[in-house]
Order: structure tokens, then C-alpha cells, then sequence
């Protein structure tokens, strides 16, 4: 059965127009997004990973965790469509049935699943990992089936740009359209060029993401509109700036200068967070002997 979220999530996108949805990640965040008029809102892992647990977002979060808080922002959000990071699925295609059942159960009206090996990472940062194309179909014809409610959106994210190209990324994106996802999120364009041409050859739903010092370029939301994009998420406009404005409220109470902490971009933003120790952590136990990923 569905929901007024989902129903209404579904209702928007049968318009035509751009639905803008600011990143959320805890109950100030819902609320204020409630409260200022916005479509949508956008449950984001990078902000649920930072906020809710001071940890980078290189996939250290667990299904139940995210699910904990899409239930707790659903539940502030009300009738407001919530659009959630699922991540990879956080595992096989059966891990993904289940993770599809719990989202489903918590309320939101959309997720969306990507292309990347497990662990993830930040579709921003680099050195990202992929799965190859059919374990991919596999887990989108998973989480297409695992839905009780057809209003529930899938969307499939593919992060083939960074490690591939454009020409793959478009590709795979077609792939994952023809299996049946109802939306399609090409991760990390690095041009209004590139983001025109995905508009352009991807006959399918769009959805973007504007993260700001990011890879992709900043666009408003006409620009985004006229180029063909259906939704847009900002998974760090509240984020980014309630960080800043803690470190500048920290520093005046220190009494101390705060400008060597500011970020200037993803990378900054979690180094922050322990993106350094994590990575020299992950290099520690990395296998010798690890093999190529699976890219093809």
C-alpha cells in the first residue's frame, strides 16, 4: 500500500518540473526543510556518516543505522517525500531485498543503489571502485522485485565516470534504465557539457547532484530544469554551512584562527572527520595479493 509521501514523490515527477531536495541527516535538518517550503528532502549518507557518527562517508555505515535514521526523518517529515542513500545495498542482491524491505518500512519515498564495490566511497573523492555490469542488473532486478509498494522509486546510481569515462558511464546507465529503474543518477559529470550530454542520451529520469566543491559544476535550478533533470539533491547545503558556522563558533570561544580547518570541498569536509587515519587504516590491511576490480 502506499504512503502520501510516495504518491506524492510520484505526483511530482509526472510534471515535468525540477524537485529540488536539500540534503537532511538528523531531526534540525527535516524539520527546517519541512519548515521552508521545499518538495522533497534528501536523506544523505555522507551526512548521516559526518553528523550522526563523525566518520567520513567510505562506507562505514551499516544498513541498520541508515535505516534508524530514515525512520526517525520520515517520521519529521511527515507527508514530505524523502529520497535515501541506500549506498550499494550493503551487500549481494540479497542483502539488497532486505535493504529495499527496510527502507520501504521506514517510510521513504525513494532510494537509490550504486554501481561501486563494497566499500564505498564519497562519489566526489577519488580511487572509487566498481562491480562489474550483470552483479549490478542483478541487484537492481533484486530491489525492483523486493518493493511492496510500486510507488516506491528505485534509482540507479552509476559512479563509472571517475574510474571509466563518460562514454561507460552513459552506457551502463542506459543498461540499468532498460532493466526497469525508474530514475537514473549518473554520479560526478565534470562539465556543463558532460551533464548536457547525459541529458541528452540517457532517455530515462534524471537525477543530479550539486555538491558544492565537488566535481560537477554548480547550476541553478533552471539552468538544471532547461537542461532536462528531474531531480535535483543538495546533499550538503545544510551541512556544509552548520559545519562552518560550528567551527567559527568554536574558534571564537577558543580563541583561536579557524581557517586552516575550513574545507574547500568533499575532501577537505571529511578530512575533518578522520579521512586520513581511515585511509592509512584501509592501506594497513589491504591485501597484497588483492585483485583488479571487477570494471568490465
Amino acid at each position: 500500500m502506499t504512503t502520501p509521501a510516495r504518491a506524492r514523490l510520484r505526483q511530482l515527477l509526472s510534471t515535468g518540473a525540477l524537485v529540488t531536495a536539500p540534503g537532511v541527516f538528523d531531526g534540525i535538518s527535516a524539520a527546517l526543510v519541512a519548515r521552508t517550503g521545499f518538495d522533497a528532502a534528501y536523506l544523505t549518507g555522507a551526512g548521516v556518516a559526518a553528523a550522526g557518527f563523525g566518520l567520513p562517508d567510505i562506507g562505514l555505515l551499516s544498513q541498520t543505522e541508515m535505516v534508524d535514521r530514515a525512520r526517525m526523518v520520515t517520521g519529521v517529515l511527515g507527508d514530505l517525500p524523502l529520497i535515501a542513500d541506500a549506498d550499494t545495498g550493503y551487500g549481494a542482491a540479497l542483502n539488497v531485498v532486505r535493504t529495499v524491505r527496510e527502507y520501504e518500512r521506514a517510510g521513504v519515498a525513494g532510494l537509490h543503489l550504486e554501481d561501486q564495490a563494497f566499500p564505498k566511497r564519497c562519489g566526489h573523492l577519488p580511487d572509487k571502485e566498481l562491480i562489474g555490469v550483470p552483479e549490478f542488473l542483478g541487484k537492481l532486478r533484486a530491489a525492483l522485485d523486493a518493493r511492496d509498494d510500486a510507488d516506491l522509486v528505485i534509482i540507479a546510481r552509476t559512479d563509472a565516470r571517475a574510474p571509466l569515462g563518460l562514454d561507460a558511464a552513459i552506457e551502463r546507465a542506459n543498461r540499468y534504465a532498460a532493466e526497469g529503474a525508474d530514475m537514473i543518477f549518473v554520479e560526478a559529470p565534470q562539465s556543463l557539457a558532460e551533464l548536457a550530454r547525459i541529458a541528452r542520451e540517457v532517455p530515462a529520469p534524471l537525477l543530479v547532484n550539486m555538491v558544492a566543491g565537488g566535481l560537477t559544476p554548480e547550476l541553478t535550478t533552471e539552468r538544471l530544469a532547461q537542461l532536462g533533470y528531474r531531480v535535483a539533491i543538495h546533499p550538503g547545503a545544510a551541512l556544509g554551512a552548520a559545519a562552518v558556522a560550528m567551527l567559527n563558533s568554536l574558534a571564537a570561544l577558543g580563541g583561536f584562527d579557524a581557517t586552516a580547518l575550513q574545507p574547500t570541498g568533499p575532501a577537505g569536509f571529511f578530512e575533518l572527520l578522520g579521512l586520513r587515519e581511515w585511509a592509512a587504516l584501509g592501506e594497513r590491511y589491504r591485501a597484497d595479493d588483492e585483485g583488479a576490480p571487477a570494471w568490465a
